[in-house]
């Protein structure tokens, strides 16, 4: 049987963002795509105006409706959640749907260079908590990492010491496999790889172009889909964060506007699948 990927996440319809870029990394990596969306917006919050319908009453009975059908998932992966009952709802619905063989990642998207989204409440931060506990990856970036482990933020001079604390911290909540994403180390951008009884490991890339939306959607949507492929966990984000370069500068290329999210429909043919 073809492997299932359940993806709970938002659903732009312009400007590559959550479902729209996960659908078709996901597919193509060879794994069927099932999302529940979150929200639905005509594009991207980085245009000046948008539509935006909050699904959030609407996902109890869609997901009633998968339960009485008996469907099963390999994994379970969540991008943006715009509420704290909609992280309560993923939550429960990770206790319904997964077992001991279900992959589950938390993309914990709750904020940028040291500040949480103007959406995020201190309520919505502790249940994020709750919900990275039911995870076995998990892939913050280091406002999110310090915000889920209480450590004061700050934008450079990270070291290996700190950044180890700081998975063992976010590891004892129950995630086994962490990628601290989007350190800054001078020219380079750095990841960094935690995984419980293994060495940490990092992962750098040269900086190119500028923050583009839908990078994180790339980035998690090979991760996720990886790991139900049994891809290694350090060869998959360096995979990951190989491709987002690629579609980095393919966007520059193109002069693909950075409204419009990371063009990676161009290049998807050299993502490997193993």
């Amino acid at each position: 049987m073809q492997k299932k990927l359940a993806v709970i996440s938002a659903m732009a319809g312009y400007g590559r963002a959550s479902i729209t870029v996960s659908l078709p990394i996901i597919s193509y990596l060879g794994v069927q795509c099932c999302p529940i969306p979150t929200s639905i917006l005509s594009n991207n919050t980085g245009f000046p105006q948008f539509f935006f319908d909050d699904y959030t009453d609407r996902m109890p009975e869609y997901i009633k409706n998968w339960k009485q059908l008996g469907f099963s998932f390999d994994g379970i992966v969540t991008g943006f959640l715009g509420s704290a009952r909609q992280i309560q709802i993923v939550q429960e619905f990770i206790r319904e749907f997964a077992n001991e063989k279900t992959h589950i990642m938390i993309d914990p998207v709750m904020g940028d260079h040291g500040k949480l989204y103007s959406t995020y409440t201190e309520e919505m931060c502790q249940e994020m908590k709750q919900l990275v506990s039911l995870a076995d990856i998990t892939t913050p970036n280091l406002t999110e990492c310090c915000k889920l482990t209480d450590t004061p933020f700050k934008e450079i001079g990270w070291k290996k010491k700190e950044l180890f604390q700081m998975a063992e911290k976010l590891s004892a909540l129950g995630p086994e496999k962490i990628v601290i994403t989007g350190i800054p180390q001078g020219e380079f951008i750095a990841n960094y790889i935690f995984e419980k009884g293994k060495e940490p490991k990092w992962i750098r890339t040269h900086k190119v172009g500028t923050e583009r939306c839908g990078t994180g959607d790339v980035f998690s949507s090979i991760i996720a889909a990886d790991s139900i492929n049994e891809v290694p966990f350090d060869k998959s984000v360096k995979k990951a964060s190989a491709f987002v370069k690629k579609c980095i500068l393919k966007s520059m290329e193109l002069e693909i506007p950075k409204t419009d999210g990371v063009c990676f429909e161009e290049i998807l043919f050299q993502l490997k699948r193993n």
